[in-house]
């Protein structure tokens, strides 16, 4: 709190900052309903998907054990879902690059566009609603959302 903030006006903007983080998660659950239903697929394949495209934008390999300690759930269920998205073509098993015993999970070409196809026009949408603000306060919002989410689970990054 800043000295020049009363404590009940920053009350009220922690409250304002809280609805509207709950308003983009509810836009969110829309958004992944319509993909999920869209990609004929159930939520948690669409979440092992979703982290799959992230670690990729790391940089970072995919592990099945990796899969199931994100998504919370057995290796049993991870190897059926890894089932499911390799018969579907969203997924591949590849060797990984310095333990030939272990395998990483890949993102297919063909779930690759099909994703960005169905998402491209929220991404085109949120890119375009950033062009209002400066640099100075996507990188707040950008501190605030980070903050927000290490809050809410700490093991997300």
């Amino acid at each position: 709190m800043t000295l020049s903030t009363p404590p009940s006006e920053r009350m009220a903007q922690e409250m304002q900052l809280l609805r509207a983080v709950r308003s983009f998660s509810d836009a969110q659950d829309r958004m992944h309903g319509g993909m999920k239903h869209g990609m004929k697929m159930n939520a948690t394949d669409l979440a092992a998907l979703r982290l799959i495209i992230i670690r990729e934008e790391q940089q970072r390999s995919v592990s099945p054990h990796e899969i199931a300690s994100h998504l919370r759930i057995s290796t049993a269920s991870t190897t059926k879902l890894l089932d499911r998205l390799t018969n579907s073509g969203h997924v591949r098993r590849a060797p990984h690059a310095t333990d030939r015993r272990a395998r990483v999970i890949e993102l297919t070409d063909t779930a690759r566009a099909e994703f960005f196809k169905r998402f491209g026009p929220q991404l085109a949408a949120m890119r375009a609603a950033f062009e209002g603000f400066s640099d100075e306060e996507l990188d707040a919002a950008a501190r605030v959302i980070d903050a927000v989410s290490a809050a809410i689970d700490p093991e997300s990054n």
